[in-house]
């Protein structure tokens, strides 16, 4: 009978199963049995490790997923292990490949001096540099053992509270001041007006809840969260700075707290944390400051000033733009808004109409609110156009344009909702301004054999293969004909989708890759929705427009309406007429040849009527003027519009914390991850715990994030975290360097 082993495994050893354990040193690795060592290599022997894992796994003594889970390697090495051992035997792991050479950069002088630097615990990366060594050199000698990093656990070097202690103190304070108010002697300055903005000081604090948020200040600050805010926003006193408020507001965005309410079911202790503060404003103390920073138009001034900063940061992208209106459904009671058509509810509802200009990965550049609005031809015409002729850099020249009658200006995208040839005409003629929207009325069927399968590059990289072809048509009437390039993409089915476009200098591939790009705009409303509340209200109040604002004249409207109605039962009338007229009652029947004869003669009286009834409403209609001002409207016809300060700074936030994310989730598809679960890894990030260890005299500021659930997403943080590490960032108000880690690579 074979005798089974029984699982005896040292307690501090390191856990592969029931057979097989590793006891771990600062110097050796020993690898046991039961109880009994069977092998031993030194700890930063990583050859040696690649080849006893790969022993034990060909002796059945453990499996694949086992070595994985316990040493947190990836599966491609513990394969890649296992090859080598099967192909080459042991000696394989320990000679070097044909051609290659040992590093020469890092001679024994200078290995000498980076290992004093990494016993002292300097980080590699620092240690590196100051010795101006080769990145790839200095890491192939950490990995071939020529040099050896001292770990070290950061909670031996400070004193941290844990949340439990920070709990109770901020309870404590609430029988003085209030809640979490710790900070009693800038408070008492703050109120006799002796502070304006309180100064940011962090202490060692663990598991701080929603710590992970910090990873993404480095984005938030290149995407200009910070830029222009003291020249543009308003100014406030008191305890609470500008830049404090508004990392505050960048962070509950990031965070999904969608509107200031929910953010009292957070513990204001420990979102002060994150703030350097002893705890975050009230709700109360919030909503003021939010109105004194958008006080007047400011936060259209910091967003027009931020839509600049953003073009001039990219000019490649801000080229070519998307525009697009998003219906805001009101449905409160303290006016009455216009309707509006919204598709997605297929409904005509009350509401505000956003438009939308974004570039051709959905990132925004800036809305235009339109409480009332005339259509997206009128938005792009007065109020987008004359925008991006002032703030688009990198427009080609008057003697370029002259030199080159093809080129434009700049390209707009935009649905069929702004089809109009006037429209292209008057953009081409006026502005060089090139437009590509779907064709509203294409022709007859074209033939199959002039569709090609053409490979395209997406703005977002990818490479998509579609049946294309093209030809010049000539669209519009009278003054107003235009010729244009007209596209046509042929779908599985059989379909000919067409587009048209006046960008002349463009290949027909471009054009259909920015067309068919027109998702990216839809898919940023949905996440912006879901995600980042666009729709949701930021205060309650009105206002009244300007008496020189033009609205629709409600006479004009009420003509429009009937002559609408007429006309339709009109040619309801026409059609009957028609009808009886070709199939004649002929079977020879008086009688009904005399009910068919009564009801011709009634048919044709009513359209006599109607026909009279039109002509009046059509000179109605043109007797009565379309816009008048709004000071001209009856009382009983006066709406207002919803105030725009807060929503349009909450708007702006919202769109930096999305550039933020998406360049965050840039970075991260990079290592194999795609887009849809590098935005889930981030949103699961922002609100990780995280501890929180000032270094004063180092000026470092470590943020380390509590692990992710599997090790794959720590892999994939644990490279975000080198590439944010790289950017040396500064928490502003402060000298701290931050410093990201995991949990698991510093203990």
């Amino acid at each position: 009978m074979q005798q089974l082993l029984l699982p005896l495994i040292p307690s501090e050893g390191l856990f592969i199963n029931d057979v097989v354990s590793v006891k771990q040193s600062e110097d050796v690795w020993i690898y046991l049995m039961g109880v009994n060592p069977f092998y031993i290599h030194g700890a930063g022997d990583r050859r040696s490790f690649r080849l006893i894992s790969a022993m034990m796994i060909e002796a059945n003594m453990c499996r694949h997923s086992e070595i994985i889970k316990a040493f947190d390697v990836s599966k491609s090495l513990v394969n890649r292990s296992v090859k080598t051992l099967r192909t080459g035997g042991p000696e394989a792991f320990y000679q070097r490949k044909e051609g290659g050479r040992k590093g020469t950069i890092l001679t024994p002088s200078v290995l000498e001096q980076a290992q004093a630097l990494l016993d002292q615990g300097v980080d590699r990366k620092h240690v590196a540099k100051s010795l101006d060594a080769g990145w790839d050199a200095f890491r192939k000698a950490l990995s071939d053992g020529r040099l050896r990093e001292k770990k070290s656990d950061l909670t031996l070097s400070v004193v941290a509270t844990a949340k439990t202690t920070r709990s109770a103190k901020d309870a404590t304070a609430a029988e003085g001041i209030g809640i979490a108010c710790t900070r009693t002697a800038d408070r008492v300055m703050a109120s006799f007006g002796k502070l304006n903005g309180a100064k940011t000081l962090f202490e060692p604090c663990v598991d701080v809840p929603s710590g992970g948020v910090l990873c993404a200040l480095p984005a938030l600050l290149v995407n200009g969260l910070l830029t222009g805010v003291n020249d543009c926003l308003g100014g406030m006193k008191g305890y609470y700075s500008t830049v404090q408020i508004m990392l505050l507001l960048a962070f509950m965005s990031l965070c999904r707290i969608k509107n200031v309410e929910r953010l009292k079911s957070h513990a204001p202790g420990e979102y002060g944390k994150l703030l350097g503060l002893d705890r975050a404003p009230e709700i109360k103390c919030l909503r003021e400051k939010m109105d004194a920073l958008s006080s007047g138009n400011a936060s259209e001034v910091w967003a027009a000033h931020l839509s600049r900063y953003w073009m001039e940061s990219d000019p490649e992208s801000a080229g070519t733009l998307y525009v697009d209106g998003h219906v805001r459904v009101y449905h409160g009671g303290l006016t009455a808004l216009p309707r509006k058509y919204v598709s997605r509810q297929k409904l005509c509802l009350r509401g505000t109409t956003d438009y939308w200009v974004n570039d051709a990965i959905g990132r925004p550049f800036f809305l235009v609110e339109k409480p009332i609005d005339s259509g997206l031809i009128n938005a792009l015409e007065h109020e987008i156009v004359p925008k991006l002729l002032s703030d688009v850099p990198g427009q080609p020249s008057e003697e370029d344009l002259k030199s080159d009658s093809l080129l434009s200006r700049l390209v707009l995208v935009f649905d069929r909702e702004g089809y109009s040839p006037e429209f292209f005409k008057k953009m081409w003629e006026n502005h060089r301004i090139a437009c590509i929207t779907y064709h509203k009325y294409p022709k007859d069927v074209w033939p199959l054999n002039q569709f090609e399968e053409t490979s395209t590059t997406m703005p977002n990289g990818e490479i998509v293969t579609m049946k294309l072809a093209e030809k010049g048509t000539l669209i519009g009437t009278g003054n107003h004909k235009i010729w244009v390039r007209e596209v046509r993409k042929l779908t599985d089915s059989g379909h000919q989708t067409s587009l048209i476009s006046t960008a002349y200098d463009r290949e027909h591939t471009k054009l259909a890759a920015s067309m068919f790009s027109r998702w990216c705009q839809e898919n940023f409303f949905k996440y912006m929705k879901e995600h980042f509340e666009i729709d949701r209200l930021c205060e309650y109040g009105v206002m009244d427009f300007h008496d020189t604002e033009k609205v629709v004249n409600p006479i004009w409207r009420e003509h429009d309406k009937q002559r609408s109605r007429i006309q339709s039962q009109l040619q309801y009338r026409r059609s009957q007429f028609a009808k009886l007229t070709l199939h004649p009652e002929s079977d020879g029947n008086p009688e009904k040849q005399d009910q068919w004869l009564k009801k011709k003669s009634g048919l044709l009286e009513e359209i006599e009527h109607f026909e009279h009834q039109l002509k009046t409403e059509k000179e109605a209609l043109k007797a009565t003027q379309k816009h008048i001002t709004w000071k001209e409207l009856p009382d009983s016809e006066k709406m207002q519009r919803l105030l725009p300060g807060r929503k349009h700074l909450k708007d702006t936030i919202g769109m930096i914390a999305y550039r933020s994310e998406t360049a965050m989730a840039g970075w991260i598809k990079e290592i194999d991850v795609n887009s849809s679960d590098a935005r889930r890894l981030l949103q699961d990030l922002f609100v990780t715990e995280a501890d929180l260890l000032p270094d004063m005299e180092n000026d470092v500021l470590t943020v380390r994030v509590h692990n992710a659930s599997t090790p794959s997403k720590n892999r994939s943080l644990k490279a975000l975290f080198e590439r944010l590490n790289e950017t040396e960032t500064k928490y502003p108000g402060t000298d701290l360097v931050l410093s990201y880690h995991l949990v698991k690579d510093v203990t």
